[in-house]
């Protein structure tokens, strides 16, 4: 069942608030999903804290054991030679208990990690409008798929490949809008529990 939380923007809180830590019933692995500029490493990071679970990040693991950056793999190896290095490091990942992992923008492309998201953890879909992508991503030159002469056209297409997929394997979604993080995290949690009660 796919539980989607609408959240609207809120008033500023302070982000530095010591979290409240909640543990959930199960250590079932929660992953987060969704366009790059979603805010799936800041949310989840924060969500990890409020959870007392350790945070991983798919791409700056990848990162850290291949000593470049994702850009430079991408140059190197070719979209496709990301992709495989991706699923084996999900493939391992997924199966840690206890965790908050946030994927890569394109990891739900390969139906392999479509299955191993769907089968290994609660998946969160963190939505956002491609205006919204654009606005948070529009300078960051490490996004090697936004290296074009239109960005936003390029992002408007990518979400519309993309969407659907993130749909299918998501167990919930929350519109991230422009509501601090703090609020984001904290909103999803009582969505996890209902999710474990109900499963």
């Amino acid at each position: 069942m796919n539980h989607s939380s609408p959240v609207k923007p809120v008033g500023q809180g302070s982000e530095s608030e010591a979290p409240q830590v909640c543990a959930l019933p199960s250590a079932r692995p929660i992953m987060l999903v969704g366009m790059m500029g979603a805010g799936k490493t800041t949310i989840g990071r924060q969500l990890a804290r409020m959870l007392d679970r350790q945070f991983v990040d798919l791409d700056h693991e990848l990162e850290a054991r291949c000593g470049v950056r994702v850009s430079l793999i991408f140059d190197i190896e070719g979209e496709d030679g990301f992709r495989k290095r991706e699923t084996l490091l999900l493939d391992e990942i997924s199966q840690q208990p206890g965790i908050v992992l946030a994927t890569g923008g394109g990891a739900v492309l390969a139906p392999e990690n479509r299955r191993l998201l769907k089968e290994r953890g609660t998946v969160v879909y963190l939505r956002a409008s491609a205006d919204e992508l654009y606005r948070r991503v529009a300078r960051d030159r490490n996004r090697p798929l936004l290296q074009t002469a239109d960005p936003r056209a390029r992002l408007h297409s990518l979400l519309q490949q993309r969407e659907p997929l993130y749909e299918s394997v998501a167990t919930i979604t929350v519109d991230t809008g422009a509501s601090p993080v703090s609020h984001l995290a904290r909103s999803i949690i009582p969505l996890l529990l209902h999710h474990e009660v109900q499963s």
